[in-house]
Parts: structure tokens; C-alpha cells; sequence
């Protein structure tokens, strides 16, 4: 039994609300790829927000604890199609196209759709990549969690966190 002074730190399982912020960073440069810094909340066990070997990762650490994940892109998102890679005159683009790092949401002649990201720019030509950033890199989740408790009925039906919302009278709605 703990002493009075001892305090029972919750540990994240499944129907644990948690609470968290991460960044992820190339393996390989060390350069940030992205930050969450806004806590992120769900429900675990309920939804997936993350890859799986990060949940997995995840099971059995508590509040304060901060860990690293390592993850091949590949895994997650397939190898790398230099089909996915294509270049073309810059005057057969559209002028809100010709920056790097903008995203275009293209679609093919059966109706599918994928995003494709401007990677090269020069005084002729723009190449796009329709490949995931992440796959073909190692990258590095770096979490740390900040609550762990039991989750609300609420929270684990909606698989997350419950926020603050405009309350909008059902009587009011009408079919479109």
C-alpha cells in the first residue's frame, strides 16, 4: 500500500484519455519536420491518431514522461514511386501554383485524387511530387505526454477530446 506521500501515477492503456505534444524529426539531418505543440488528445485504444508502433510505444508510460520513436517511412507509407515525380513548363502551370512547398490536389482520369507537393522551382520548369514526404525516411517521434486519466463516457465515444462548441439548435436545421 502507498504512503501518504506517494503519488500513483496513471499509465496509459487502453480507455486511457491522454493528453500530448510531439514533433517529428529526419533521422537522418536532424531537421524538424513537423511540431505539434497544441495537446493533442484521444482516447487510447479507441482511435488511432498515430502510427501503430507509436501507440504501441506509448502503452504502460505516464505524465511527464517523454519518449522517442523511431519509424520507417516505408512501413507506413510504402516505398518511394518515382512514377509520382513528374516536371512540366512552368507556362502550363497557374501562377498560385509556382512555389515551392505548395500542395496540389490533382485527380486522374478515373477519378482519384492524390495530393502532390511543388518540391523544385526554377526559371523554366516546376516538378511535383506525389509521394508522401515521410516515405524512403527514417523519422523520430518525439512525444511528451502530458495527461493521462480515465476517459469521460463522452470522450470515449467521440474518441477524444470533448471541446467547447457553438450549440446549435437541432429545430432549426432544415434538409438541403
Amino acid at each position: 500500500m502507498p504512503r501518504s506521500s506517494e503519488v500513483i501515477r496513471e499509465v496509459i492503456r487502453a480507455g486511457k484519455f491522454v493528453e500530448l505534444t510531439y514533433q517529428v524529426t529526419d533521422g537522418k539531418s536532424g531537421h524538424v519536420i513537423t511540431r505539434v505543440e497544441f495537446p493533442l488528445g484521444y482516447v487510447h485504444g479507441h482511435n488511432e491518431i498515430l502510427a501503430p508502433s507509436v501507440h504501441a510505444q506509448l502503452e504502460g508510460k505516464s505524465a511527464g514522461d517523454t519518449i522517442e520513436v523511431v519509424i520507417d517511412g516505408n512501413q507506413i507509407f510504402g516505398p518511394r514511386e518515382e512514377s509520382l515525380v513528374f516536371s512540366d513548363s512552368l507556362e502550363n502551370v497557374p501562377e498560385e501554383y509556382r512555389q515551392v512547398g505548395t500542395s496540389i490536389l490533382m485527380e486522374n482520369d478515373k477519378g482519384q485524387t492524390r495530393s502532390f507537393l511543388v518540391t523544385h522551382l526554377d526559371d523554366e520548369t516546376l516538378t511535383v511530387d506525389g509521394n508522401n514526404p515521410l516515405c524512403g525516411r527514417e523519422v523520430v517521434f518525439t512525444l511528451e505526454i502530458l495527461t493521462v486519466r480515465d476517459a469521460t463516457d463522452q470522450e470515449t465515444r467521440a474518441g477524444g477530446a470533448i471541446h467547447a462548441g457553438v450549440e446549435i439548435d437541432p429545430s432549426r436545421l432544415r434538409a438541403v
